[in-house]
C-alpha cells in the first residue's frame, strides 16, 4: 500500500467520524482534533478504525503520532504489509 492508499484511507475513517467535515479542504498539518472538533471517544473510534481498514496495531501512547493527516500517514507507512 503506497502513502496515497493510505492518505485516502486516513480520510474515509475520519470521513465516517466526522461527516460533517469538510475532509477536501483540511490542510495536511492541520491538528486533526481541534480543526474537526473530535472528541477523545471520536479519536479512539478513529484509531480502531484506521486498525481495522489497515491492521495496524496503534498503542495508545502512539495516538499523539495521529495528531494530522500527514502524521497519520507518516505513521502509518512505516507499520502497514506491502
Amino acid at each position: 500500500m503506497n502513502r496515497a492508499e493510505i492518505q485516502q484511507t486516513v480520510l474515509r475513517v475520519l470521513g465516517r467520524i466526522a461527516p460533517e467535515a469538510d475532509l477536501a479542504s483540511l490542510p495536511e498539518d492541520a491538528p486533526l482534533r481541534e480543526e474537526l472538533e473530535i472528541d477523545s471517544m471520536d479519536f479512539l473510534n478513529f484509531a480502531i478504525g484506521l486498525h481495522d481498514a489497515l491492521g495496524v496495531d496503534i498503542p495508545e501512547a502512539d495516538y499523539e503520532k495521529l495528531a494530522s493527516v500527514r502524521s497519520c500517514v507518516d505513521y502509518l507507512a512505516a507499520r502497514v504489509r506491502p
